[in-house]
């Protein structure tokens, strides 16, 4: 089982998803009625500490060194755990048929497993008005959750609407020293999406054949069958993927003989 390398990019694309929620933020800054300036705000992935080290870098503004500009969006995982309240039947399966060199085939994966991914964004601002702007154009959405549909597996079309969960909201002001220390308004909102992560995907071949003996007795290792069912695809050059009906064939027995899946004859 371990040691078959797969990877559906599930945590991934999770990750994107939630990252594109917040893409497209943006702040004004006006002066009697009239905007003088529309900034988007940046959004990057990584630890909030990277962003405060970089702020620090300016940490006067006697210092006209490069440092981070505000505001700024940054968001990163902050953990993962199993979700047991979604755990589903492990027997359902998601099909699709593709096309191969010998013929159509099967590829099929099994029920996936419940996770729960954890966010954390975090906003950085030089103003407390700047911060409040941001943080007004995100908060009405969640309620307390808002739900995107990700395309988990495109080569077999699974598609999944997960919901993202609010969890709470935190506020520092890093405000200290005097008046020409640099200011930053940092909020922390954490998320939880509910998400599924899928195993290694199975390939088989088409089946174009089903056979069942039927017996008098549950002892099958005595008794010897009576009847056998058939059934089969209508035309029989139907694919999975074909519009097509079925083809039904009930013979009985009484010669006392049992069928053999090794030599696939009656013996």
């Amino acid at each position: 089982m371990f040691g078959k390398y797969f990877y559906n990019e599930g945590m991934r694309r999770m990750t994107i998803a939630f990252g594109q929620i917040f893409n497209n933020i943006q702040i004004k800054r006006t002066s009697d009625d009239s905007t003088l300036q529309t900034m988007r705000v940046p959004l990057a992935y990584g630890p909030k500490e990277k962003f405060l080290v970089r702020l620090d870098q300016q940490s006067s503004l006697d210092n006209r060194e490069f440092a981070i500009t505000l505001p700024r969006l940054g968001f990163e995982i902050s953990g993962i755990t199993y979700d047991p309240t979604r755990k589903l039947t492990r027997v359902q399966k998601y099909k699709t048929v593709k096309t191969a060199a010998d013929g159509k085939i099967l590829n099929y994966n099994y029920t996936p497993v419940p996770y729960n991914i954890s966010y954390n964004l975090y906003s950085f601002t030089a103003t407390a008005e700047s911060g409040l702007q941001i943080i007004e154009q995100i908060l009405p959405f969640f309620q307390p959750d808002y739900t995107v549909t990700i395309n988990v597996i495109p080569s077999m079309n699974i598609k999944r609407d997960v919901p993202i969960i609010l969890n709470g909201v935190q506020y520092e002001d890093s405000y200290s020293g005097d008046f020409t220390t640099r200011r930053s308004v940092i909020y922390t909102l954490s998320f939880t999406a509910k998400t599924y992560l899928f195993g290694p995907a199975n390939t088989q071949k088409v089946i174009k054949e089903v056979q069942s003996d039927i017996y008098a007795d549950t002892n099958t290792s005595t008794a010897k069958r009576e009847e056998r069912i058939i059934v089969v695809p209508n035309p029989t050059s139907a694919d999975a993927d074909d519009d097509f009906g079925f083809t039904t064939t009930i013979n009985f027995y009484s010669d006392g003989k049992s069928y053999n899946p090794a030599t696939d004859q009656d013996e």
